[in-house]
């Protein structure tokens, strides 16, 4: 049986990737589900078979920070005739205070959230432009619009990564190309899982912000009950794909549209001591 539409996944292994892999097969696309190990991919896999979907799966290694795994990649959608949706979700969250990040883990989260993005769109781009038509949907978050204590160098990234969707977006407009962000609350799947990466000084009890850390620690885990369901982002992506028209954001999540609003009206020195008080 024959797809219409390719889409392009990157981080399939786990989280909103995986979903959004599986919804995209259950709309009829072929996918090539892309991961830093295939090896990991059993999840996937085992998903894919129990709703039926296994064969419009393409696995792929990929690592978005190494230019040898970029260039097989490139060498991987030359064979296609075309890349319909590409969504860029491969990312991770680096935390800690500004003090105590190393300068070299602030490079790493670029590596990966920012310049990854772009290395692997750099790739789909000549062949949506010169098609005229394609959607690229990047995978953002709250934190690309709401600075959070303890997060700067994913807040950064996300900043970012914003910033040069936006650039983008306008670009493309004239070639047919539209370019998205999905921008998540609380999920699941969320930065605060395991998915964390806290920079060691800042988890040590001499630290001077270690219980800071812990306060945000525990006001995290007790909004783990409002998460919400990351299937309903993963469909949410499947929309954007199949749409004809698109914006620019589309926020998601419990309260994200209130805060986006709240931070929007709100006086920074009302904000600030709404943040800070909830870490009390």
């Amino acid at each position: 049986m024959g797809y219409s539409k390719m889409a392009l996944v990157t981080g399939a292994s786990s989280g909103f990737g995986l979903l959004t892999c599986i919804e995209l097969a259950k709309s009829g696309f072929s996918v090539i589900a892309t991961m830093r190990d295939v090896v990991n991919a059993n999840i996937l896999m085992e998903f894919a078979k129990n709703h039926g979907v296994e064969k419009q799966l393409t696995l792929h290694p990929l690592d978005v920070t190494e230019e040898e795994s970029i260039s097989q990649l490139k060498e991987l959608i030359d064979k296609y005739e075309s890349i319909d949706v590409l969504i860029n979700n491969a990312g991770y969250a680096g935390a800690g205070f500004v003090e105590e990040i190393p300068l070299s883990e602030y490079r790493s989260q670029f590596e990966t959230n920012v310049f990854g993005a772009i290395a692997v769109t750099q790739t789909v781009l000549p062949i949506m432009r010169k098609r005229r038509a394609g959607k690229i949907i990047n995978v953002s978050s709250i934190s690309g619009r709401v600075g959070f204590p303890g997060l700067s160098p994913y807040n950064a990234s996300k900043y970012a990564l914003e910033g040069w969707s936006e650039s983008l977006r306008l670009e493309m407009k004239e070639f047919g190309v539209d370019v998205v962000l999905v921008e998540p609350g609380s999920y699941q799947t969320n930065i605060w899982s395991k998915g964390k990466q806290v920079t060691e000084k800042s988890m040590n009890p001499d630290s001077p912000y270690y219980e800071m850390m812990q306060n945000i620690e525990r006001h995290l885990e007790a909004e783990q009950s409002n998460y919400g369901d990351p299937n309903d982002v993963a469909k949410l992506i499947v929309e954007i794909a199949k749409s004809d028209k698109t914006k620019l954001r589309y926020p998601i999540g419990k309260g994200v549209r209130v805060m986006l609003a709240l931070k929007g009206v709100l006086p920074w020195n009302l904000w600030e001591r709404i943040v800070l008080k909830q870490l009390k």
